[in-house]
């Protein structure tokens, strides 16, 4: 249970503190943060968490990566579930205070018919500067990918291991430099199901592709880590 507490805390920060940002200071008139300010909202809620309570649960915060780290052989198969249930419940948690904080601004409401809306994710129309699905997925599969690479390989036994949450941090900021204009950033399926819950209509229907990409992805990383990269035992 502490492993899944932690699960469902650092997914609540991640989803509070980057999306939160993106919601409260992304277009603040005169000093808004912009994409540079969210991206870094982003890297730094996954960096404190890696530090706060990841050598409790491992500190995914994640669904792809979980699946990712699984096939890296990381991980247990019968964790899986778990752990993606206490995501996904952390992220709808924070998304559920994201919503009640905005309605306390006169005027606040959910306009689903626009792109990134309550910070969700989406393609096409739904997409912040028009991308298409083939486009969508495609970036969601390779920067999930190169994520699970990066975790994988950071928090390996003869890496250094202190500075494993800097590089894991720091690579989520640049995923989302990235890719916030295509599909406003998910690598992260619970992050994606806490918006669209909320946000419904679309949002919800194109939900499918934040998460089979970003675990396609992470399943592919975590396989080429294992079967490539990893040093492997002398016999």
């Amino acid at each position: 249970m502490r492993k899944l507490f932690a699960e469902f805390f650092g997914t609540y920060w991640l989803v509070f503190g980057g999306c939160g940002s993106a919601l409260f200071a992304a277009g603040f008139p005169d000093l808004g943060i912009g994409f540079a300010g969210v991206s870094l909202a982003f890297g730094l809620t996954v960096l404190t968490m890696a530090y706060a309570v990841g050598h409790i649960s491992g500190g995914h915060f994640n669904p792809a990566v979980s699946f990712g780290l699984w096939a890296s052989g990381r991980f247990s198969g019968k964790d899986l579930l778990p752990y993606i249930v206490s995501q996904c419940l952390g992220g709808i948690a924070a998304a559920g205070t994201l919503l009640f904080i905005l309605s306390g601004k006169e005027g606040f409401a959910i306009d689903n018919t626009k792109a990134g809306a309550f910070a969700t994710n989406g393609y096409g129309a739904f997409s912040p500067d028009g991308y298409s699905v083939g486009s969508a997925f495609v970036a969601e599969f390779i920067l999930t990918m190169f994520f699970v690479l990066i975790i994988v390989g950071a928090t390996d036994k003869l890496a250094n291991g202190k500075f494993a949450g800097v590089a894991i941090g720091l690579a989520l900021t640049l995923i989302h430099l990235i890719s916030i204009p295509i599909t406003n950033t998910s690598v992260n399926p619970a992050r994606s199901t806490s918006q669209a819950v909320f946000a419904q209509e679309e949002s919800l229907s194109q939900l499918w592709l934040f998460w089979v990409a970003p675990i396609a992805g992470a399943l592919v990383g975590g396989f080429i880590y294992k079967l490539f990269l990893d040093k492997k035992e002398d016999l």
